[in-house]
């Protein structure tokens, strides 16, 4: 029998993962994104998105709401909207090389 979706309903950035590991839906927003990441994953070009979440959950303060992938002006980016504990919106730039968050915009409530 499954585990219980109740405790990663309460974590959306464990049920991407979740959904990503599971083969469900694309944990990536966007047409082809997860399958653009794959292949640049698999071509060891991308840091796996785990670590980039990891390292902007360690930086940041906020549950993931969405993600997405491409390249931007040659670079490969993670674009991630955050709902911060005040109520803001923070999106984020973040190098998928290396994991370097490049810019942060927030968004009254």
């Amino acid at each position: 029998m499954p585990p219980p979706l109740a405790p990663l309903l309460r974590r959306p950035a464990a049920l991407l993962l979740a959904c990503a590991v599971a083969g469900a839906a694309p944990a990536l927003a966007g047409d082809g994104d997860h399958e653009h990441a794959r292949r640049a994953l698999e071509r060891q070009e991308v840091l796996p998105l785990r670590s980039v979440l990891d390292k902007v959950e360690r930086e940041q303060q906020g549950q993931v709401l969405k993600i997405e992938f491409g390249r931007d002006e040659g670079r490969y980016l993670y674009k991630i909207r955050l709902l911060q504990p005040d109520g803001r919106m923070a999106k984020l730039k973040v190098d998928a090389v290396d994991g370097r968050v490049l810019s942060v915009q927030r968004r009254e409530h």
